[in-house]
């Protein structure tokens, strides 16, 4: 029984990668975190080897090695955060990734779905007919345009042809009639005054010319 339990396969637990994201963000923060804490550390154990130099020499090399140290674990610190952040960076890839290839999918079965129902076959007759009924609703469009009843096709163009004559001819006789003649006027200024007496001295030469014939 115990052999079964000890031999049976682990199950792997899944992980969304959402959820595996968030937790390199989290191992991130926290090493940020440790690389400033052993910043510090390196930092102090060089003041006091700085401070101790020249005065007590055992606890300035003490405080050197301590600084070696701190500086190795930031080293590694330092390595393993770039692992992380390019895992992190390479799985971020891979969600959007397969995020895209996901709606791609979703896309491309809607295509599908809207094609099953519409073949190149049936658009040419769908075409066919529009193109059908276009030219139906045009010849309808004439026809309805068309003017019945007043036998139209039935007038004879030479006989408007002159009937149209006729009327000019009588538009252009009452415009000459319309036309007004203007005569001289009789002038009506006064004849100068020798001219009047001229007239009156052979008027009263008649006179006495008649009263000694008698």
């Amino acid at each position: 029984m115990s052999g079964f339990l000890f031999g049976k396969k682990k199950k792997e637990v899944t992980v969304s990668p959402a959820e595996a994201i968030q937790k390199l963000r989290s191992t991130e923060e926290m090493l940020v975190k440790k690389q400033e804490f052993l910043e510090g550390k390196v930092s102090k154990e060089l003041v006091i080897a700085k401070q101790n130099g020249t005065k007590n020499k055992r606890v300035a090399i003490q405080a050197l090695k301590r600084k070696k140290k701190y500086e190795k674990q930031l080293a590694q610190v330092d390595g393993t955060l770039t692992t992380i952040e390019a895992q992190r960076e390479a799985l971020e890839n891979a969600n959007t990734n397969a995020e895209v290839l996901k709606n791609m999918k979703f896309a491309s079965t809607a295509l599908k779905t809207a094609h099953k129902e519409m073949g190149v076959e049936d658009v040419d007759d769908l075409m066919a007919d529009v193109h059908e009924q276009m030219e139906l609703a045009t010849e309808i469009s004439d026809a309805i345009s068309n003017p019945i009843g007043f036998g139209a096709d039935d007038i004879d163009e030479d006989e408007l042809n002159a009937e149209l004559e006729e009327l000019e001819q009588e538009e252009f006789d009452e415009k000459m009639l319309d036309v007004d003649i203007e005569l001289p006027q009789v002038p009506s200024a006064s004849l100068p005054a020798t001219k009047k007496k001229v007239a009156q001295d052979e008027d009263d030469d008649m006179r006495e010319l008649e009263q000694w014939a008698m």
